[in-house]
């Protein structure tokens, strides 16, 4: 996976990499931008595990999530969006942020901000809160919630060791929610180390469109 291309694909995957590798460059990069040292911040007074997104910190990695390990941490970026009601394309910002307390699954975070051509904040874009799983056999569950009043359940698998592709099985909109009809996403890390995604969505004439890319450096982690 390369990332993001001026028309908002994202070309296939990269070799597969060993494990040892991927973790040797990740730490390379983590001391060289110092996103080793930190940590989403936490509430002291609860008698839980605190979420972590670093994982030199907190609880261990349940076993199970190890095919998602490389996604833990938070992530910022810029991307490039397309709304499909009006056809409008827009530039925004972004933070995700991908989290565990020691249990079998992820947290995630995601919010996104409209930004002009010279990168300021123009006004607030989307925000989805869910969980990520991974089955013995790899089945990838994501289970997101929107604040625009919608919930998909996605199902996928690893691509290789740092991608991961996914499709809708259900969408549910409220009644007062804004049109939404299923999706495909696909995220990786790409050579440089940072956090590379796709969404395409059924648009209002039923044809799977590209809705959003980013490209995200790391963070915290």
């Amino acid at each position: 996976m390369t990332g993001p291309s001026d028309d908002g694909t994202v070309p296939g995957p990269a070799p597969r990499r060993s494990g040892d590798e991927a973790v040797a460059d990740a730490e390379s990069r983590a001391l060289e931008s110092g996103s080793r040292e930190r940590n989403v911040p936490t509430w002291d007074d609860l008698p839980l595990p605190a979420d972590t997104a670093n994982l030199r910190e907190g609880a261990d990695l349940h076993p199970g999530l190890l095919g998602l390990l490389p996604m833990v941490g938070v992530w910022r970026g810029e991307g490039e969006g397309h709304d499909l009601l009006t056809g409008d394309d827009y530039h925004f910002s972004q933070q995700i942020v991908v989290s565990h307390d020691g249990q079998n699954f992820l947290n995630w975070e995601s919010r996104s901000w409209v930004i002009d051509d010279d990168g300021n904040f123009v006004g607030p874009d989307l925000r989805e809160t869910g969980f990520w799983r991974i089955g013995d056999d790899d089945t990838i569950e994501l289970l997101l919630a929107h604040a625009e009043g919608s919930i998909e359940l996605f199902y996928g698998n690893p691509l290789n060791q740092t991608s991961w592709e996914l499709a809708t099985d259900v969408v549910i909109k409220a009644e007062s929610g804004a049109h939404t009809a299923g999706a495909k996403r696909l995220y990786g890390l790409v050579p440089d180390g940072d956090l590379a995604y796709v969404e395409e969505r059924i648009d209002t004439d039923g044809d799977l469109t590209p809705r959003l890319s980013a490209k995200l450096r790391r963070h915290v982690g």
